[in-house]
């Protein structure tokens, strides 16, 4: 499980990303002097942390590293959106708060995403699962009382425990029902 960067190895691995070529840790450090004083022993002791922590790989340039990340910003923000989810103790409630706090812009890269994952998904598919984030989060300016966003909510949540809930069978091991 990834652990959160901290604001250094962030500010490091930002500019790791955006370059998207391999750096050194001069490079690195000349960028983040336009915005604060730091020495290179403290980013070249950072670079070497996120390699050692799986976050850069490096290969050997004269006598400097060359660094390059290992994936991508989306695959890290990715991973820690799921971490946070699966430490909910109702992962039904946790979503429908977490699409209840996205823009309209979010909620429009929510369902390009859904149609990506699920093709053939037209923009109002009928999909339960875009259907609860629809009902769950409503349209800007509506008020809370306009729309029984609970209520939907809780029949996503419904539909999905009955879905996992209507052939036990099918989450048996080969040992188990046998």
């Amino acid at each position: 499980m990834p652990r959160q960067l901290g604001e250094l190895e962030d500010a490091v691995m930002t500019r790791v990303w955006q370059w998207n070529r391999p750096v050194t840790v001069r490079e690195v450090l000349e960028d983040l002097q336009q915005e604060r004083s730091i020495a290179y022993t403290t980013v070249m002791t950072v670079m070497d942390n996120l390699h050692q922590k799986g976050w850069v790989r490096r290969e050997v340039d004269g006598r400097a590293y060359r660094y390059t990340a290992v994936s991508t910003r989306a695959a890290y923000s990715a991973a820690l959106m799921n971490e946070a989810w699966s430490r909910s103790d109702n992962p039904a409630a946790a979503l429908v708060a977490f699409f209840g706090m996205m823009s309209a812009e979010q909620r429009e890269a929510l369902a390009d995403a859904m149609r990506i994952v699920r093709p053939g998904l037209p923009g109002a598919s009928g999909h339960p699962a875009e259907e609860a984030v629809d009902g769950a989060v409503g349209e800007p300016g509506d008020e809370p009382g306009d729309e029984p966003a609970d209520e939907a909510a809780g029949e996503a949540a419904g539909e999905a425990a009955g879905e996992a809930a209507e052939d036990p069978a099918d989450d048996a091991g080969p040992e188990t029902g046998r």
